[in-house]
């Protein structure tokens, strides 16, 4: 078989080689040359070979690829082969691999790698001519790099790129190149680039912000400190002229995420100098941040903002913060001013005919009564009601169809599931997963999926559950929109133990399940970035101190990863959360991702009684807004499949009370 060749010297690799060669047999165990160890001994090469080409080592990624005599994977160590040395490679070794292994996934991430490394170099030629061969199209930077190959050529892509360079934070070397060659070629006007940089500011991207100063002819350093430091910026003053009245708004709008009465008197004491629409910039720099705050001010200075040219996200908090304030009218102005790609977003599409329901008058010419649906909004709620998620469920709701478990088709057979078994995409996923690489193994499993029918995907997802690999069975699953099977969909497993735990405790099965689905995805070894661990993702701080209100006296850390001490742990701490909120899984949901603490201070912010959903569209994180409309959604569907019936979203949502409130019968 193949053998590598270090460009560094004999001795080099040699004494090199000795060492390496002492780690593969290590990791590996055993050598007594029988055919499990051989593939033990592969598996630990190809392991070590994967986390040098992470570390950027050559010697050692040639030396593990190597070692491994199976060809099992033999795209996957030919890419790393290369994908070490990629700088360096030629462009015919690129192409004969992609010739080799065309049509395969990692073929397709090496494509995504060289295009990256062809558009840093400005070789359009090459970049066009692969870049439509280029599948999964997921790489911000790879779309920037198209449009900046499209302007050499005079292409107009202004709007293409409006619509692209919404997040500072993210643009990377190159989209912020793509905004100077738009600048230069003339697409983008001072307009734009102000809306860049105020977006900069938005989003806290000092880098952004300098470069868009720069081709504004403004002071990089005055910008970096309208971001950074706009304390110093505002006290500094405003001067006279566009540009220095803009860096000043972008120094307000950062000063309103600190301190909101700051920001008042520093827009209030510079009004008089400014332009309408710049008095309307700086109002909507402290709605934006006040939003945030969920303040109950908030509606007044989004009112004043009128006139200012608004980022996506401050168009949905404008919305937002309209539906607390039950101010219907603006509700439906601020989506109907959405861009068609935004106010086409389910949620959206959900609030505008629930703006036009309250709006509209009944067939007698008066105002609506409760449960009135008029024309209009019947369209737009059947637009999505065949959705199976949140906006979805409450959509078919309105028209009087509650969340059921529809029937299933014809059971799927084994020969079906072996068809499945039998694609190489499968296999190689399998392996990984096998392997603890979760992050290759979902990557070939999705990438298969894309020549699935609907009945191939239930298939698939069969083949997941007989395999243990529960997250890719509810992925595939959920994919499938005229055959369904909501027991893939909705799995519980565990319940030998789950049942005895929320029984005892009188807890919601359903709800519990529901929040399982959304923290893990029933992995049970899942981790997540800041330490929670396991099916229910408890941090190890929780679980101390849950475990201690139990008296579960001998727990350690390690115990978070074996499934009965997790639910025990997750099922009470969800106990404890709820009896903290009433009894209210809207707002549990939301403290069991936030904290409690974070909970309570936004609880403190409601206006009065405030309906679940509109509670569940403005909580300020936007991982916590997400979390619980799944939670919440996924609850239902589990309801429904554990009592045969249809259930409720929005009693389920319930009216949400700021503490102290007492529930009205």
């Amino acid at each position: 078989m193949f053998r590598f060749k270090w460009i560094a010297g004999l001795a080099i690799a040699c004494a090199c080689g000795a060492t390496l060669a002492d780690e593969v047999g290590a990791a590996s165990g055993s050598d007594d040359g029988s055919a499990t160890s051989t593939a033990r001994s592969d598996d630990n090469a190809f392991l070590l070979l994967r986390d040098a080409v992470r570390q950027d080592d050559a010697a050692k990624a040639q030396f593990y690829a190597g070692r491994i005599q199976s060809r099992e994977f033999a795209s996957y160590i030919d890419y790393y082969r290369l994908k070490v040395r990629l700088r360096q490679a030629s462009a015919l070794e690129i192409r004969d691999y992609l010739a080799r292994y065309a049509g395969s996934a990692i073929a397709d991430r090496l494509r995504n790698d060289w295009l990256l490394l062809l558009g840093r170099a400005r070789d359009w030629t090459t970049f066009d001519e692969h870049y439509p061969q280029f599948v999964l199209d997921d790489d911000t930077q790879l779309k920037c790099y198209a449009l900046q190959s499209r302007i050499q050529k005079r292409q107009r892509v202004a709007s293409e790129a409006r619509a692209l360079l919404i997040a500072p934070a993210t643009y990377g070397e190159a989209c912020n190149e793509l905004i100077v060659a738009l600048a230069q070629s003339g697409q983008f006007d001072a307009e734009d680039l102000w809306f860049q940089l105020r977006l900069s500011g938005e989003f806290d991207a000092t880098g952004p912000a300098r470069r868009i100063a720069k081709l504004l002819d403004a002071s990089e350093t005055k910008a970096a400190q309208a971001v950074d430091l706009p304390a110093i910026a505002l006290a500094k003053g405003m001067g006279s002229g566009r540009t220095e009245h803009e860096l000043y708004l972008v120094a307000i709008s950062r000063m309103a995420r600190s301190s909101i009465k700051l920001a008042l008197l520093a827009l209030e004491r510079v009004s008089p100098q400014l332009s309408a629409q710049e008095q309307a910039i700086g109002w909507a720099g402290i709605a934006l941040a006040s939003s945030y705050k969920l303040a109950p001010e908030t509606g007044q200075y989004w009112a004043r903002s009128n006139g200012a040219p608004l980022s996506l996200d401050a168009q949905q908090w404008k919305t937002r913060i309209a539906l607390r304030d039950g101010n219907w009218m603006q509700v439906k102005a601020t989506i109907d001013a959405m861009p068609p790609s935004l106010r086409d977003d389910p949620a959206w599409i959900y609030w505008r005919a629930r703006a036009l329901q309250q709006l509209a008058p009944d067939v007698n010419g008066v105002a609506a009564r409760p449960g009135y649906v008029n024309h209009e909004s019947a369209q737009l709620y059947e637009r999505i009601a065949d959705q199976a998620n949140f906006y979805g469920q409450l959509a078919a709701e309105e028209l009087g169809r509650l969340s059921a478990i529809p029937p299933s088709g014809r059971p799927i057979t084994a020969d079906e599931v072996a068809a499945m078994a039998a694609r190489p995409g499968f296999q190689r996923s399998l392996r990984f997963f096998g392997l603890r690489l979760r992050f290759e193994g979902t990557r070939e499993w999705n990438w298969e999926l894309r020549q699935l029918s609907e009945r191939q995907y239930l298939a698939a997802a069969e083949l997941a559950r007989q395999n243990h690999i529960l997250d890719r069975m509810v992925n595939t699953s959920d994919r499938t929109r005229t055959e369904v099977d909501y027991t893939q969909r909705y799995p519980s497993p565990h319940n030998d133990i789950m049942h005895p735990a929320t029984q005892t405790l009188g807890l919601d099965k359903a709800w519990v399940y529901g929040l399982i689905r959304q923290e893990s995805r029933f992995i049970m070894d899942a981790q997540s970035n800041v330490g929670a661990s396991g099916l229910m993702q408890v941090m190890p701080s929780t679980a101390s101190y849950v475990a201690k209100k139990i008296g579960l006296t001998d727990f350690a850390q390690h115990m978070l990863s074996d499934v009965r001490t997790n639910i025990l742990l997750g099922t009470n701490y969800m106990y404890m959360v709820l009896g903290g909120f009433e009894g209210s899984q809207a707002l549990a949901t939301a403290a069991y991702n936030a904290g409690p603490g974070r909970l309570r201070s936004w609880r403190a912010t409601f206006p009065g009684p405030l309906e679940g959903a509109i509670f569940a569209e403005s909580i300020p994180f936007t991982e916590t807004r997400t979390y619980v409309k799944n939670v919440m959604s996924n609850a239902t569907y589990y309801a429904a499949l554990f009592e045969n019936r249809p259930q409720s979203l929005k009693a389920r949502l319930g009216t949400v009370l700021p503490k102290g409130s007492v529930a009205q019968d």
